[in-house]
């Protein structure tokens, strides 16, 4: 077993396991179960994280078929079932990081948005955000996301909508002074919507994408200049920041960018000026 997460609450929690292979399933489970009295199920990952709602594959090989749970993460609390809904509870650190850069009166737009974790956890740390918008395509996800905002009593700060980015964004272009992607594989392909979505003066996004261990950066910074070029637009970085392992030598990470903002006219519009 090379690692666990534990996904739950101190009354019930389901463990996400890796296993080597050639690992002992039920050994391995009697283990985790033995020292964490909270785990009432426990699931083996079988798959990478794929397909357009961004879900892994799992094995049930210990425990309850029930594998929702309620999660507390930095005093808010997150219904889900991570057999349906893409969730990483080692990402709680850089949810905060996000949240702490959101100002006061600031509109937020964060794509992808899943069960609604980062629209929580800045409308949570910034109470005075002027509203947090989300947008997500797993009907699953959106229904969890709905009751954590109700649960959190958060409606008056976050509006969510079902739906596809590309199509739902459309609605959104100059409304935002902040867009958050944290969507690693593909994300790029939406760059120039983020960028739609911005207002007129510009704003920052919180780009998430993957690296290579021997040069983390370098790739995905170029993918953002290239995007925003063929707009007649600059950035500037303002952060680099490795997230987590994603597979052997490859990391997520997140590059934090600023750039000008572009005209209501639609997709790829021309950037108005370079950045200050």
């Amino acid at each position: 077993m090379t690692a666990f997460d534990l996904i739950g609450s101190k009354e019930k929690a389901v463990a996400i396991v890796e296993m080597e292979e050639g690992e002992d399933e039920k050994a391995v489970a009697e283990k985790i179960m033995k020292f964490n009295k909270n785990v009432k199920s426990i699931l083996k990952k079988i798959s990478e994280i794929k397909g357009e709602f961004r879900t892994r594959g799992y094995k049930l090989i210990a425990g309850n078929e029930n594998t929702e749970v309620v999660h507390r993460e930095y005093g808010y609390l997150l219904k889900l079932d991570p057999r349906k809904v893409y969730f990483s509870p080692r990402e709680a650190t850089e949810r905060q990081r996000i949240a702490e850069q959101v100002k006061a009166k600031e509109t937020v737009l964060v794509m992808f948005s899943g069960i609604a974790v980062v629209p929580i956890a800045i409308a949570k740390k910034q109470p005075e955000v002027e509203k947090v918008h989300g947008i997500e395509i797993n009907p699953d996800a959106h229904k969890y996301a709905e009751e954590n905002v109700r649960i959190n009593k958060l409606a008056h700060k976050i509006a969510l909508v079902k739906g596809d980015v590309r199509e739902v964004a459309r609605k959104y272009f100059g409304k935002f002074d902040r867009v958050v992607m944290p969507l690693p594989l593909g994300a790029e392909s939406f760059l120039d919507v983020a960028v739609n979505c911005l207002k007129k003066k510009g704003g920052v996004i919180h780009f998430y994408n993957l690296g290579r261990e021997e040069d983390l950066y370098s790739s995905a910074v170029k993918l953002i200049e290239e995007s925003v070029e063929k707009m007649n637009g600059k950035i500037k970085v303002l952060n680099k920041r490795k997230i987590l392992p994603y597979a052997p030598g490859k990391w997520k990470i997140c590059i934090d960018f600023k750039t000008a903002g572009v005209p209501k006219s639609g997709l790829r519009g021309r950037l108005q000026k370079p950045v200050d």
